[in-house]
């Protein structure tokens, strides 16, 4: 068997058992994928009056439903942080390593059933949206399908940099509060305000991190608003912290087998 099929093989049936323990033990994931839901209801019908500025509640909707389809996203890494670090501190990859398989198989199965989850909790808080009222503006099959492409490349990078954090972490709970800024971005950038209506001292935080120009992007796509130079830089950001990501849980992996 060549080193490609073998790894090949590796990889689907360590995807298979992350997903399998997704299953078996659904409640980390549903909390994960419920916290996105309810600020979506809680900023759509009860703040969602007082934040569109006179526009609207339909309005307010338009403009928050990217920004929370990418905090499902950071939500649902989450989960692959405090799945890495158990399967550390279980010696789960310990014996895994004894084992004659493809090494990095290991993390990949980590990385692709992560990505899995956040494309179907993306496609939960998006049936949610649509259900309350959220409709795309003239969007057209080649947006539709470059905004969903932009979504698993920052739900890929994420997840590397959750991988990372897993690895890094002693236990589950240090491994989920490690990862707790990738909930807390999306906080602070414009997926709930315009950048103009922050205080002036705090639009650059905003600004020059990556949630921002990937919703920027994903408003672009779906609404009609200008991208401008937001499109290249949110690519920047997915390439960038996929590669971080990917040296960075590679390197600890390799360090700790010895």
């Amino acid at each position: 068997m060549s080193s490609l099929s073998l790894a090949v093989r590796d990889s689907s049936t360590m995807l298979r058992r992350n997903l399998l323990h997704a299953r078996r033990y659904p409640s980390l994931t549903l909390n994960l994928l419920l916290t996105p839901v309810m600020l979506l209801l809680l900023f759509v019908y009860v703040f969602g009056n007082a934040m569109s500025g006179g526009a609207g509640r339909a309005a307010y909707i338009a403009y928050v439903v990217p920004g929370i389809l990418l905090l499902t996203v950071g939500s649902t890494v989450v989960g692959t942080a405090v799945s890495v670090s158990t399967d550390m501190a279980e010696g789960i990859i310990a014996r895994f390593r004894t084992m004659a398989i493809h090494r990095p198989s290991v993390l990949v199965g980590h990385v692709v059933g992560s990505v899995l989850q956040s494309v179907a909790g993306v496609v939960l808080v998006g049936a949610v949206a649509v259900a309350i009222g959220f409709r795309s503006v003239g969007a057209t099959a080649p947006e539709w399908l470059a905004a969903f492409g932009l979504v698993v490349l920052f739900a890929l990078a994420l997840t590397w940099i959750a991988v990372g954090m897993g690895l890094v972490s002693p236990n589950a709970e240090a491994a989920s509060n490690n990862a707790m800024p990738l909930i807390l971005l999306p906080l602070i950038s414009s997926a709930f305000v315009p950048l103009h209506s922050m205080p002036g001292w705090f639009q650059p935080v905003a600004r020059y991190q990556p949630f921002t120009p990937v919703i920027e992007t994903l408003r672009g796509l779906l609404l009609g608003t200008p991208v401008g130079s937001n499109g290249w830089i949110a690519l920047a950001w997915c390439l960038g912290l996929s590669v971080l990501g990917y040296r960075w849980s590679a390197s600890t992996f390799d360090r700790d087998a010895r």
